[in-house]
């Protein structure tokens, strides 16, 4: 039992963690001006040309952050195993097979920002496939929280106002994925929905982290 509330708190602070070291990435990247989806092609490669040690730094720590993202999937799986038997649902591996699927599309996304750091200008097609991929992975966040939020609700570990801030950004989620197409087309309001949702996420992320330390402490 001891060993299964170490792991709980070690996955809560891993969630915590996955969630800090994305929001650290792009707060370096923001203000230096990360393109945005929809941004031609010649403004989004000269920015990570231009950039490419400060791409270099904002992305090194993103692999721990992979790492952190399964051990927080892992961690409400367990915490959550019982409560799911019991009511006969698998709606924490639906959340952590999101969880999964966004970790593999994020690495091809950060593969093609080194790529296009070396690109020497010639990145047209790299930057057009990063921003579909971008838009795309909305499907699979939104996939994630809905799976790990009604889990959640299932087995006590999400509050009803928590359960909102995941449903409402999985909505945004994947209303961007379904837009991608335009999104990548045309720079403009479209893409905020993909950034509201993801800056929703970040919230939900970090205090499903705080659910699962509390909730372990509590064993």
């Amino acid at each position: 039992m001891r060993d299964g509330v170490r792991f709980q708190r070690v996955a809560g602070i891993a969630g915590i963690g996955f969630a800090l070291v994305i929001l650290g990435a792009n707060l370096i990247l923001a203000p230096a001006g990360l393109p945005k989806p929809g941004t031609d092609a010649d403004t989004a490669i000269a920015f990570f040309v231009d950039h490419r040690d400060l791409v270099a730094l904002a992305m090194a720590p993103v692999p721990l952050g992979w790492l952190c993202a399964v051990l927080f999937g892992a961690g409400v799986l367990v915490a959550l195993r019982q409560a799911e038997r019991t009511a006969g649902t698998g709606w924490s591996l639906v959340g952590f097979a999101g969880l999964l699927l966004q970790n593999a599309t994020f690495i091809v996304i950060v593969g093609i920002r080194y790529a296009l750091g070396t690109s020497g200008g010639d990145g047209g097609a790299l930057w057009a496939l990063h921003d579909a991929l971008l838009a795309l992975n909305g499907t699979f966040l939104a996939t994630a929280l809905v799976g790990l939020t009604i889990a959640g609700r299932l087995g006590g570990l999400v509050a009803p106002w928590h359960a909102a801030i995941g449903f409402l950004a999985a909505a945004l989620q994947f209303t961007a994925a379904t837009l991608a197409p335009l999104i990548i087309d045309h720079a403009g309001p479209l893409g905020l929905l993909g950034l509201s949702g993801w800056l929703l996420w970040s919230v939900w992320f970090i205090t499903y982290g705080v659910a699962l330390v509390r909730t372990a402490e509590r064993r």
